[in-house]
C-alpha cells in the first residue's frame, strides 16, 4: 500500500528523490519546514546539508545498548551557533541552534575568564 493522498492542510507528498524535492521546497517562499521525531529523515537532511536550525532536547539519562544516533556516520561536518537555551526543572536542556557555516574548532574557555581562573593564572605565574 502506498500513500497517494494527504489529509493535513498545507502538506505536500514527496516521491522519488526526496532530498532534491526538499531542496526545491526550501528554495520557494513559504513557511518553515519542520521535522519531528523522524530519525531517518533528519539523517538524510543532515547528510545533504539541508538543516538550517536544530531544536534539541537533552535528557539527563544514559542509554545502555544500541540505539538510534542523531549524528550518524554519514552526517557532514557543519557548524551551528547557539541561539537560546533553557533548563527544565527536571534537568532537560532545551537548546536552539542555527546553521553557522563550516566547523570552527577552538577551546571551551570563556571569552572573559572567571575570577577563579584569573587567580589560578596569577598563582601559576608567581610560582614560576
Amino acid at each position: 500500500m502506498s500513500l497517494t493522498k494527504l489529509d493535513w492542510n498545507n502538506s505536500e507528498l514527496i516521491k522519488g528523490d526526496v532530498w532534491n524535492e526538499i531542496k526545491k521546497i526550501k528554495e520557494q517562499d513559504g513557511p518553515e519546514i519542520q521535522v519531528h521525531g523522524s530519525g531517518k529523515l533528519i539523517q538524510m537532511l543532515l547528510k545533504h546539508d539541508l538543516v538550517d536550525e536544530l531544536w534539541l532536547k537533552v535528557f539527563p539519562t544514559l542509554s545502555l545498548g544500541v540505539g538510534k544516533r542523531l549524528f550518524a556516520e554519514d552526517t557532514i561536518p557543519a557548524g551551528f551557533k547557539l541561539l537560546e537555551s533553557d533548563i527544565s526543572p527536571s534537568g532537560v536542556i532545551i537548546a536552539s541552534y542555527e546553521r553557522a557555516g563550516e566547523v570552527k574548532t577552538g577551546s571551551f574557555g570563556l571569552e572573559t575568564p572567571s575570577e577563579a581562573e584569573l587567580a589560578r593564572r596569577k598563582q601559576l605565574t608567581e610560582e614560576e
